[in-house]
């Protein structure tokens, strides 16, 4: 059986900085051809206004009575001039005179090369070496010879042994002579264009040098900026269920610092959660194994002809399995108050008073009242209040003495709201006090008959989901006071509290 391997993956620094490089490149790109055919443009423009010249300077050569300049100037990238554009000698005597002369006078510039044509065959060029020399181009004088054959001057460019050539041909008569005449001035484009060309490859030079600079300054940038989140995956990498420890550095103020701090947050979360699992399965096995053993113990040591060990042992497995009930319905409402959803609303403090009044007053064994009832709304899970309130009811009644009397209040400051239960029992250690809301731990460290262990762990829970908290302090003449906090809202502005016994109930166990 074989397996397909997954494909290389490309690392996020190599992607953004490929990205960074082809938007530079095609930055660069963009302007340094713009720039390339603006300046070439702009070389053509010039040419063609140098080649249009030549028009009125042999009109005035031929003519010196003419006078002001013709409509030569005609627009560039033209292919022909206007038939105003012929030249017709008069004050020479032969029209070679004239073509031999014009040759000789406009002397051509550097790039620029002359030729005046006979009947098709070049008769004359100049003598001076400034130019090139064109009479030779066969090709170069027949394309000219044919396009003037309209009698009209011509301009356009032509791609002979010497190069690009931008010419024009401007056609030459005289009267009383029937041989056709033409003069031919052109230009070297890429002599002309060479500046341009050169100061391109310069551009080329420093567009490439500055995408190598664009290149490892952006390598260095972008594995600063990622290092973050390659420390990320390799803290993810290194925890594992036994160790929750790695945390991020979370120095800076960018968004790469926030993120690292609220993923630190996320792993003390959890961390906090799996170790809050790991007791809850470590304590939960430690209370299972004393029932566990008992019941063991008891059927493997009873007599199954003795019909009272028999009884006994039976009386001794229900009691014991009951506990164990007891335990997995309590662990249930311990799981439900840490993980569920709590429905907040506006709760009445005096409604809630009268009704947990009404409830703690079937409890059998203890005088039972309400010593105050505060009128204000507070915002919370009417349900988690309540059950809350009467666990701290119950866990007064299992650990004071029989006949001892419990008052419960309310009330409403600045602070918040404060449920509470007062008893008059032994009290409770200060030492002890800190631990006492953790599962199945009591401040006598013995097991009290039906009790779990886990009550003053629920209403810690529910109290956490309510932002609030739970305190145990001293009740003047001996005993324990359990105060409910809840943070105050905006629902209603706490209401003075109203004092007195509302319900005064004695049952008898």
């Amino acid at each position: 059986m074989t397996t397909r391997s997954s494909p290389r993956f490309i690392p996020a620094r190599v992607r953004i900085l490929a990205a960074i490089l082809a938007v530079a490149c095609v930055g660069l790109a963009i302007v340094g051809s713009v720039t390339f055919l603006v300046q070439r443009e702009r070389v053509i423009i010039e040419v063609d206004h140098r080649l249009a010249a030549q028009v009125d300077g042999l009109r005035t050569f031929a003519d010196p009575d003419a006078g002001a300049p013709s409509d030569a100037q005609a627009t560039p990238g033209d292919g022909a001039a206007t038939a105003s554009e012929i030249v017709d000698v008069r004050d020479f005597d032969t029209l070679d005179s004239y073509l031999r002369a014009a040759v000789a006078t406009f002397v051509p510039a550097r790039n620029e090369g002359a030729v005046a044509v006979i009947d098709g065959v070049a008769r004359y060029r100049p003598g001076t070496l400034s130019g090139f020399d064109i009479s030779d181009d066969a090709a170069l004088i027949s394309r000219a010879v044919e396009e003037t054959a309209g009698g009209e001057a011509t301009r356009g460019t032509a791609a002979t042994d010497e190069g690009s050539l931008r010419y024009i041909a401007v056609p030459v008569s005289m009267e009383g002579d029937d041989r056709s005449g033409l003069y031919i001035r052109a230009v070297d484009m890429g002599a002309e264009l060479e500046p341009v060309t050169a100061a391109m490859a310069t551009y080329m030079i420093a567009a490439l040098a500055v995408l190598a600079a664009i290149g490892v300054v952006g390598w260095f940038v972008t594995g600063r900026l990622l290092s973050p989140i390659r420390q990320m995956r390799e803290t993810a990498d290194a925890i594992t269920i036994t160790d929750l420890s790695p945390r991020l550095d979370t120095s800076g103020n960018d968004d790469i610092s926030d993120l690292s701090r609220t993923v630190n947050s996320m792993l003390d979360r959890i961390e906090g959660s799996v170790d809050v699992q790991r007791q809850l399965l470590d304590d939960v096995r430690h209370e299972l194994k004393t029932p566990i053993t008992i019941v063991r113990g008891h059927l493997e040591l009873m007599d199954p002809g003795d019909a009272g060990d028999a009884a006994s042992a039976r009386e001794i497995g229900i009691a014991e399995l009951d506990r164990l009930a007891r335990l997995v319905e309590d662990i249930d409402l311990l799981a439900a108050a840490e993980g569920d959803s709590y429905l907040m609303g506006d709760v009445d403090l005096a409604a809630l008073t009268a009704r947990v009044g009404e409830l703690v007053g079937v409890i059998p064994g203890h005088t039972w009242s309400v010593a105050s009832t505060a009128n204000g709304v507070v915002r919370g899970d009417q349900d988690r209040l309540l059950q809350a309130w009467l666990q701290l009811a119950d866990n007064a009644a299992k650990y004071t003495p029989e006949g001892s009397a419990i008052e419960i209040g309310s009330a409403v400051d600045a602070d918040g709201a404060h449920l509470w239960v007062r008893d008059h029992g032994p009290g409770i250690p200060p030492a002890a006090r800190h631990r006492i809301f953790r599962r199945f731990d009591r401040a006598s460290g013995k097991r009290s008959v039906g009790g779990s262990g886990l009550g003053l762990a629920i209403v810690d829970a529910i109290m956490k989901g309510h932002s609030g908290s739970c305190v145990v302090t001293d009740t003047p003449g001996g005993g324990a006071t359990f105060t409910i906090n809840l943070p105050p809202t905006a629902a209603e502005l706490p209401a003075p509290v109203r004092a007195g016994d509302v319900l005064q109930r004695e049952t008898s166990s």
